[in-house]
């Protein structure tokens, strides 16, 4: 393969990470859409029952859940493209190791 594709990989790895700290410091702007949404919706029906007076407890449980969620599903993405670079990286190493045994020195 190009390096090019590695490097592809590499930078998109970075913003993967990127994201996954962001997370882990309870940010929302690596949050998908659903993701969003339903974290709003926790932190409203929060901010509902702390103005009644009433318990926050499952609010604050549906928003721990939620970020683990996504923290989870970052890991996975950034798992499957160190995945996918070692493999670019073993298809590069073969074909040049195949093109230096196929010729003449």
């Amino acid at each position: 393969m190009r390096n090019a594709d590695i490097r592809r990989l590499e930078r998109e790895i970075q913003s993967v990470t990127k994201k996954l700290e962001a997370v882990r410091r309870g940010e929302w702007w690596p949050l998908n859409g659903s993701e969003r949404r339903a974290m709003a919706r926790a932190l409203a029906s929060g901010a509902y029952r702390a103005g009644r007076g009433r318990s926050t407890d499952r609010a604050e449980q549906r928003i721990d859940t939620l970020g683990s969620a996504a923290e989870t599903r970052l890991t996975a993405e950034l798992s499957a493209l160190h995945a996918e670079r070692q493999r670019l990286i073993t298809e590069a190493a073969r074909a040049k190791a195949a093109k230096k045994s196929s010729g003449w020195f």
